[in-house]
């Protein structure tokens, strides 16, 4: 039961190329977004589609395949977990950041590529 207590699973389209980071130590560190859309029927009886994005990070090896096989527009399945952190900006105004540090991911097939 341990591995169900912080799993996160999404299905949706990237909205960018993965973006890497070398850090001194040799470790990197690939970031990229994700959006999600849900289909609904409004008050009115249109439909409505809202769209959700998501900040994905993957670290070390993880980050290199992720840099190399995923492209903007790439229809994905994946799996990570949901962290928080928070940082002060230049203006020492504090900021709160919700990512989801990727552990597996499949790209499906004939899925969009740019």
């Amino acid at each position: 039961m341990t591995t169900l207590r912080n799993r996160v699973q999404l299905v949706g389209n990237l909205g960018m190329d993965p973006e890497i980071k070398a850090f001194d130590n040799g470790r990197k560190l690939a970031k990229f977004t994700v959006a999600t859309n849900e289909t609904y029927n409004g008050v009115n009886g249109q439909e409505r589609t809202e769209t959700q994005w998501h900040n994905i990070i993957a670290w070390g090896k993880q980050a290199e395949i992720a840099a190399k096989n995923l492209h903007k527009g790439n229809e994905v399945a994946l799996e990570g977990r949901i962290t928080y952190r928070q940082y002060e900006d230049k203006n020492k105004q504090t900021r709160y950041i919700t990512e989801i540090v990727l552990n597996n991911y499949l790209v499906y097939p004939g899925a969009k590529k740019q």
